[in-house]
């Protein structure tokens, strides 16, 4: 499967992704190529929207002590509900469909989830820290909500103007 990341304005980026009914081989195969480009790309969270595929799943992997993505410590998190937040943290977050950009924005300090892995099985996750934050992050993405559009009216548009320049300036290049 050739991947490649849909970056915004691409209006795919908006798509509400549809519940995974199939566990099969194709998700298994979308799955292993999306850690390698999550890999390639240096993220640390990646929606299957995002390689413009709508559906209900997304892979996580923080990095650990050593600043290292161990492969054993991969989360692949299909059809997710949030049944628990608590808390308020600020991170300054980026995105690998917005690069180069990268915003302090409000999320939940923990969540408790429930979600399926690539064989359907239930399981429950409690998340706090970081990988709270891109869980929140990578749910957005499937409800077609990018982190951008969680900046102030006055901020938003600052940004606009900033993304428009920087892709006027890497067409010229």
């Amino acid at each position: 499967m050739k991947l490649n990341i849909i970056e915004y304005p691409d209006k795919r980026l908006k798509l509400k992704s549809k519940e995974v009914k199939n566990f099969d081989k194709r998700l298994h195969l979308l799955l292993d190529d999306m850690y390698s480009i999550m890999i390639n790309t240096n993220g640390i969270g990646l929606a299957a929207i995002q390689v413009a595929h709508p559906i209900r799943a997304f892979i996580v992997n923080i990095p650990n002590e050593e600043d290292e993505q161990d492969q054993k410590n991969l989360l692949e998190i299909i059809n997710p509900v949030i049944i628990k937040s608590a808390g308020e943290t600020t991170y300054q977050e980026g995105c690998l469909s917005v690069p180069k950009f990268y915003e302090e924005i409000k999320r939940h300090k923990t969540v408790t989830l429930n979600y399926q892995d690539r064989e359907g099985n239930r399981k429950t996750l409690e998340a706090d820290e970081l990988l709270a934050i891109a869980i929140q992050h990578e749910i957005d993405h499937l409800e077609g909500i990018l982190f951008i559009d969680k900046l102030s009216y006055g901020r938003r548009k600052k940004f606009e103007k900033e993304y428009k320049r920087m892709k006027k300036e890497k067409k010229s290049s």
